[in-house]
């Protein structure tokens, strides 16, 4: 790489003088990282982020050495995506390594960076981690600590890509240089400007995504495993719903100036887009829900709980109306269709909020499906009803959820003989997380469709406690090619198996 030395240089014995070197701000550079999203059997979507107007430059090819490769040039980014660009690389051969090489703008002083993905064929297994919610609870990156720990070790699981279930940042609570520890000590965090109060405008939004990228393990974690992503509520403001309206105690409490959600919402979701490799739609370029296919052996359904919900409300409506929307019609009717066309012999719905966890207490407003009530499908869990009803219907097999949200993991079977709802097969759905934020301390569940927990991580004692307590987790799966079988284990820091379930397909 040229330097910004004032001297000269030898390169292979020729003497280089200053006056031919190109200076360093001239040139583009990869500012936060890169990375890979929405991979298929045959295609991804590429990710990457400059300094300043540049075309993006995509090389990829099967070996690192970068030989015989194809190149894909793709957008002029500019400051309207926040200097960020997505490619679309296709016809990639199957159960092949794939190395890609992201550059902006044609000049070779430009900086480049290398990035790694995987695609599979019918012969291969497929593995993959899965959770969400990182950098909450004001524990950002702690150098000292090690950062981000948990995603190098999900790297290290060789996973082919990770289900990302929302509350990939927390734009609703800010990083300060010190947190307090209950012990008495104290968490030092990596700070920054935008990361310093809560997000507003589409920059403060973007800043709390170019957060996670200033560590390292993160960094490494984007460059060699593609991310499926969906998002929950923190990627805008806790608990939103379209047409909120910000109460003066949570403005004050919070430091808002704008209590219109509906601004705060569009402002993230445009921040959303700029920072997530992922299919997009120009017949509806808002939406989020959609379906990856990785082969025959997987279909991932990834849901959006927070575009189309009604307002937070008791949810104990005792017939599905207006008030009782959570997915809404539309993505509802997507879902039951996708489902019965599916041919893939695995299908997993990544629903960032869990089906049954409900507080211990009857609450004026509920923002998941379950109400408390273990009796007949109320509220919003007629939305559930009615797709579990679906899926028996049309005698769709070899379906699982995967969630967050909660900041605890655990392992639900659902069940209609337990069950106040009959109209359904039974199925599996695992909770995982939380990647890097204060863990969650609920233990109770709604039993209205037969749910039985088989597993909970550990209750913690009550307080604010940093990722370095250790209750932070993710889950890892894994279909075998040969015997079809899914196993689901939910794994600690170190990468140690706390829980594992294998699941025979139903052929």
């Amino acid at each position: 790489m040229l330097s910004r030395r004032h001297f000269i240089q030898k390169a292979s014995g020729t003497i280089v003088f200053p006056s031919v070197i190109a200076p360093a701000y001239s040139r583009t550079k990869i500012i936060d990282g890169i990375a890979s999203g929405d991979v298929t059997t045959n295609s991804a979507v590429i990710w990457g982020r400059t300094n300043r107007n540049a075309r993006m430059l995509v090389e990829w090819g099967t070996t690192p050495k970068f030989d015989n490769t194809i190149r894909v040039a793709g957008p002029v980014v500019t400051s309207r995506s926040g200097y960020t660009g997505q490619v679309v690389i296709n016809r990639l051969p199957p159960g092949q390594e794939i190395f890609y090489k992201v550059q902006f703008g044609e000049d070779q002083i430009n900086q480049s960076r290398v990035g790694h993905l995987r695609t599979t064929d019918p012969s291969q297994d497929i593995t993959f981690v899965f959770g969400g919610d990182q950098c909450g609870g004001g524990w950002g990156i702690n150098a000292t600590w090690g950062g981000l720990r948990l995603f190098k070790t999900m790297r290290e699981t060789n996973p082919n890509f990770l289900i990302h279930l929302g509350d990939r940042i927390y734009s609703d609570h800010p990083i300060l240089e010190r947190a307090s520890l209950p012990d008495g000590g104290v968490w030092n965090n990596i700070v920054t400007p935008k990361k310093s109060f809560i997000a507003e405008s589409i920059e403060d939004y973007r800043g709390n995504y170019s957060y996670n990228f200033l560590d390292s393990h993160y960094r490494k974690f984007c460059e060699d495993v593609p991310t499926l992503s969906t998002w929950d509520d923190h990627e805008v403001t806790n608990n939103w719903w379209p047409g909120r309206e910000l109460s003066r105690r949570i403005m004050f409490r919070k430091g808002y100036i704008q209590n219109d959600v509906d601004t705060l919402a569009n402002n993230g979701r445009k921040a959303f887009f700029d920072f997530t490799p992922m299919q997009r739609f120009q017949s509806d370029p808002e939406r989020i829900f959609r379906k990856i296919s990785y082969g025959k052996n997987l279909d991932v359904f990834l849901l959006d709980p927070r575009s189309y919900r009604s307002p937070n409300n008791n949810n104990q409506q005792e017939r599905p109306n207006e008030e009782t929307s959570l997915f809404g019609k539309k993505q509802i009717y997507w879902l039951k269709s996708s489902l019965a066309q599916s041919r893939s012999l695995w299908k997993i719905i990544a629903n960032p909020v869990p089906i049954a966890h409900t507080s211990k207490y009857q609450r004026p407003r509920y923002d998941k499906f379950s109400n408390g009530n273990d009796g007949p499908p109320l509220g919003r869990e007629h939305e559930i009803a009615d797709i579990l009803s679906h899926i028996k219907k049309h005698k769709i097999q070899n379906i699982v959820w995967v969630s967050a949200d909660v900041h605890y993991s655990a392992a639900h079977h659902f069940h209609p003989d337990r069950a106040n709802f009959r109209e359904f097969l039974p199925f599996w759905e695992f909770i995982s997380g939380p990647f890097h934020t204060k863990p969650g301390r609920g233990t109770h569940y709604d039993k209205t469709f037969g749910a039985q927990r088989h597993f909970r991580t550990p209750r913690p004692p009550k307080g604010n406690f940093p990722p370095s307590a250790g209750y932070i987790y993710f889950g890892h799966g894994e279909i075998n090619a040969k015997t079809g079988a899914l196993t689901i284990s939910i794994r600690g820091l170190k990468g140690e198996n706390l829980y594992t379930k294998t699941i025979s397909a139903a052929r």
